[in-house]
């Protein structure tokens, strides 16, 4: 009688079932848990390596067509398009090149947006890193402080950025990053001081190797830097950033500069022209110097765009356009309900009129509609309604209602 052979082991590793502590049993083979832990291992690698950034594989899009990519989530705002379309297409083009015999290399253009509140500064940024399909993160200018001090080091923004990358070094490393807020790190005044200025200039310095192009050690967890903890190397060298702020007052400088342009009469008819309701569109790395950005960070973001305030026509098409837009996704919360939500004309108006009263740009816009469709979110799931209409009579009660509870409140 022959001999039974024992069949029940690993078909990889050849471990008997007694050596493992789970053996899976196949059609014509097994396998012990070690190998498929193994297994498992290998095949995130190599779909860590297939979806890694590859630059090639990026289909870079021209510059126009980039403008009409944004043109589908940002309503206005055409010069700003404009400017940014050109300058991340000269980016990632510089990216590709090749060193040829004139030795001629492309320099980096970093962006700074100037608008006020709620005009799309942080939009515009994140739409493109949409586009391109390339790690994006917000940092806010605010929370930085000089190393050693109560606050987040330069390096969080990076930190950030790896986190957005999956820490992938080499996708983090041609990525974006949006400061916001970089107007708050400007320097207090021009007079010297013998205190130290920990959140303004002190910031603006060491943002400057990041922004020339650096090779940064980067704690992954964020926090600060110890001498055990194990730091990641990142090269700002290929980093797009692009900064964005409010600067509240620049209008003053910039409105000083121009005065001083007034000399004899054909100057005077200049000054004629000159919109005073939007100064903005007249901002020069000038402006930006007296308002307390130290020369050698405007050099490091040479190319500067405005943003225009939002006009009524702007504000109704933000409203219901882009197709993201505030009013699209109340109708999909309440879709999903299974209530068909509409709004009247009068009532979009309305909203639209209260959002320039308030003076709160386009984000003022959900503010207005959470505090008119709060009481219909909350009773519309548990009544059996198919349809939910709402007119500028009903918003003006929930307005009205809501501006008497916070006089209250205060």
């Amino acid at each position: 009688m022959a001999k039974k052979i024992n069949t029940d082991k690993c078909s990889f590793c050849g471990r008997e079932r007694k050596e493992v502590d789970l053996l899976i049993a196949g059609i014509s083979g097994h396998i012990c848990d070690r190998c498929a832990e193994q297994a498992h291992s290998i095949i995130l690698e190599e779909i860590k390596k297939e979806s890694s950034f590859d630059l090639n594989s990026v289909k870079l899009l021209k510059p126009r067509e980039i403008k009409e990519f944004v043109d589908q989530y940002v309503i206005g705002q055409d010069q700003a398009k404009r400017v940014l379309a050109v300058s991340v297409y000269n980016h990632y083009k510089r990216l590709t090149q090749r060193i040829d015999d004139d030795e001629t290399e492309i320099e980096k253009s970093n962006i700074i947006l100037v608008g006020e509140t709620g005009t799309g500064k942080t939009l515009l940024a994140r739409t493109i890193a949409r586009m391109l399909h390339v790690p994006f993160t917000i940092v806010d200018a605010t929370v930085l402080t000089e190393a050693g001090y109560v606050g987040e080091d330069i390096e969080s923004l990076l930190t950030r950025l790896l986190q957005a990358a999956d820490y992938d070094v080499e996708a983090a490393q041609r990525g974006i990053v949006f400061i916001d807020e970089i107007d708050k790190i400007a320097r207090k005044s021009d007079n010297p001081s013998i205190t130290r200025d920990v959140s303004g200039e002190g910031v603006q310095q060491g943002l400057l190797k990041l922004l020339e192009g650096a090779i940064v050690n980067v704690p992954p967890q964020g926090g600060r830097k110890h001498p055990e903890q194990k730091l990641i190397p990142v090269d700002t060298k290929n980093i797009l950033f692009i900064a964005g702020g409010a600067f509240d007052g620049i209008e003053r400088k910039i409105a000083n500069r121009l005065n001083t342009k007034v000399i004899g009469y054909s100057a005077a008819k200049e000054a004629d022209r000159i919109e005073r309701e939007n100064l903005l569109q007249y901002i020069s790395p000038q402006d930006l110097k007296s308002f307390g950005l130290i020369p050698e960070i405007i050099g490091r973001l040479p190319v500067l765009a405005h943003l225009n305030p939002l006009d009524e026509k702007v504000l109704r098409n933000i409203l219901t356009e882009p197709k993201n837009s505030v009013i699209r996704q109340y109708k999909k919360l309440f879709k999903i309900d299974g209530i068909n939500l509409e709004f009247g004309e009068d009532a979009l108006q309305y909203i639209v009129d209260k959002a320039i009263e308030f003076k709160l740009g386009a984000r003022g816009l959900r503010s207005i509609c959470e505090s008119i469709m709060n009481d219909a979110m909350f009773d519309a799931p548990s009544e059996k309604i198919d349809s939910l209409f709402i007119s500028k009579e009903y918003a003006e009660g929930k307005i009205d209602r809501s501006i008497i509870k916070q006089l209250k409140a205060s």
